[in-house]
């Protein structure tokens, strides 16, 4: 089953997340949902969100933080 960001705001840069059975997770675009899916195993969506939490992927003027 497919949900959407709870960040969505109707915009469309929002995405929309599966769990799968074997604890890894899905992700596709919201907007296109026949657009390439990525899959990330369990220890992947882990580092991926943990990397999140920690502002690796924010930006900062113009560019990935450090």
């Amino acid at each position: 089953m497919w949900q959407k960001s709870r960040y969505c705001n109707g915009a469309s840069a929002c995405v929309e997340v599966s769990h799968l059975d074997d604890g890894g997770v899905a992700i596709r675009d919201g907007k296109e949902q026949d657009s390439p899916v990525l899959v990330f195993t369990p220890e992947e969506w882990t580092a991926f969100t943990a990397g999140v939490r920690d502002g690796e992927f924010d930006l900062v003027a113009g560019r990935l933080g450090s």
